[in-house]
C-alpha cells in the first residue's frame, strides 16, 4: 500500500471522528483493512464456571486457566520469535460493513476519487450480487485487520482491505495472519501469564562467604498454565500450554558459584530444587549459589529466571510446539562474612 495513501486513510478517520459513532459494532477492535482505527474496546462475558473470558482484537481468551496473583506475568520468547503485533479475523456481515463504510464515503474528506475505488470494490450497479455480499448474508464474514492492544514492532503492518470469507473455508493462503488455529495458538502466547520467580533461601536473612546456600521455589505455584484462544463465529480455537522446565540461578557476581555449575535448575518431579532442612547442612544443594566475596554494605542481585516449554493443540486435531519462554526476577542478596574470635 503506498505510504501516501495510508496516510491519508488515518488522517481521514481523525477527521471523521464523529461519523465514527454511527458504525455498528464490529467483533472487537483493531485497525481497519481500509486503514482506519476501530475500536478497540474489549467485551468481557462471564461463563457457566464463573470464569472470564475476554474477546479482543476478532479473538475471544478463556483465561481460566491461565496464571493468576500480583506477580505473574508475560513469557519472553528465549529466539527472536514473538506472536503476531496484528492479524485478520471476522469482522463484519455484509450489512455491518456497509454502514460501517458508506458514511466514510458520503463524508468526501478522503477525495471523490479514492472513494469511488473503494465502492468499486464492494459494489456494482451492473452487478446485484456485488453489493457488499448480501447475496451470503449468514453464509461468510468479511474480514478485516486487528492489532495488539500494545501495539508491538509491526502492529500496523496487516494493510490488506477487507475481504470475504465463506463459512468453513480457510482464508486465503496469501494472507499472512489470518486467523487459523496455529495463529490463535501464537496469540494464546502472548496472554499467558507465568508465576513470580522470587526464590526462597536459607539462610533466609543472609548468606555467609563459601557457605552453600540453597534456592528452590514452591512446586505448588509452579504448576502447567494455559490460554485458549477461538472464534466462535467460524468454529476454530487453539489452547497454549506452558509448562516449566528449568530454573537459571544468576548470582549477579562473578565471585560465585552455582549449583549445579551451569546454573541451570532441572524441575523434577514438579519441584524446582530442594528446601532447606535439618540435617542438610554438611550436602551439596541440588540448586544453590556460594558466594566467595561479601556485599559489604550492599547486596548482590540474584536473577532467578524460569525457562518454560510452550506446546498447543487446536481444532481439527492441529497441533505442535511453540518456542520456550522465560520469565524471572532480580532480588536483593546479603552476603556476610563469617566472623571469627582468635583467643
Amino acid at each position: 500500500m503506498p505510504a501516501i495513501g495510508r496516510y491519508v486513510r488515518v488522517a481521514t478517520f481523525v477527521a471523521l471522528a464523529s461519523i465514527a459513532l454511527l458504525a455498528p459494532p464490529a467483533f472487537a477492535g483493531g485497525r481497519g483493512g481500509d486503514g482506519t482505527r476501530d475500536s478497540t474496546d474489549q467485551n468481557a462475558n462471564l461463563n457457566d464456571d464463573g470464569t472470564l473470558s475476554v474477546s479482543a482484537g476478532g479473538v475471544r481468551f478463556d483465561h481460566s486457566k491461565n496464571g493468576k496473583g500480583g506477580k505473574v506475568g508475560a513469557l519472553t520468547s528465549s529466539t527472536s520469535w514473538s506472536p503476531p503485533p496484528c492479524w485478520y479475523a471476522p469482522k463484519y456481515s455484509p450489512e455491518e460493513l456497509q454502514a460501517y463504510l458508506e458514511p466514510i464515503w458520503e463524508a468526501g474528506s478522503t477525495g471523490h476519487e479514492w472513494d469511488n475505488e473503494q465502492r468499486k470494490k464492494y459494489t456494482n450497479p451492473d452487478d446485484p450480487e456485488k453489493d457488499f455480499n448480501k447475496h451470503k448474508s449468514g453464509k461468510g464474514y468479511w474480514w478485516g485487520s486487528y492489532v495488539d492492544k500494545s501495539f508491538p514492532p509491526g502492529w500496523d503492518s496487516c494493510t490488506r482491505d477487507y475481504f470475504w470469507v465463506d463459512q468453513g473455508d480457510p482464508p486465503p493462503a496469501d494472507v499472512e495472519n489470518a486467523v487459523t488455529p496455529e495463529v490463535l495458538a501464537e496469540l494464546a502466547y502472548s496472554e499467558i501469564r507465568v508465576p513470580g520467580t522470587e526464590v526462597t533461601l536459607a539462610p533466609a536473612q543472609a548468606t555467609k562467604v563459601n557457605l552453600p546456600t540453597w534456592s528452590w521455589l514452591d512446586g505448588a505455584e509452579f504448576q502447567p498454565v494455559s490460554v485458549t484462544a477461538s472464534v466462535p463465529e467460524i468454529g476454530i480455537y487453539a489452547t497454549a500450554t506452558a509448562e516449566p522446565v528449568a530454573l537459571k540461578i544468576e548470582p549477579g557476581t562473578p565471585d560465585a558459584e552455582t549449583y549445579p555449575a551451569s546454573g541451570v535448575c532441572e524441575i523434577t518431579n514438579g519441584r524446582i530444587g530442594e528446601p532447606y532442612a535439618k540435617g542438610k547442612a554438611n550436602r551439596t544443594p541440588p540448586c544453590g549459589v556460594k558466594y566467595l566475596r561479601s556485599s559489604g554494605d550492599g547486596t548482590f542481585p540474584l536473577q532467578a529466571t524460569v525457562t518454560w516449554e510452550v506446546h498447543w493443540n487446536g481444532s481439527g486435531g492441529a497441533g505442535g510446539d511453540l518456542p520456550d519462554g522465560e520469565f524471572g526476577a532480580t532480588q536483593d542478596v546479603v552476603v556476610q562474612e563469617i566472623q571469627a574470635v582468635n583467643r
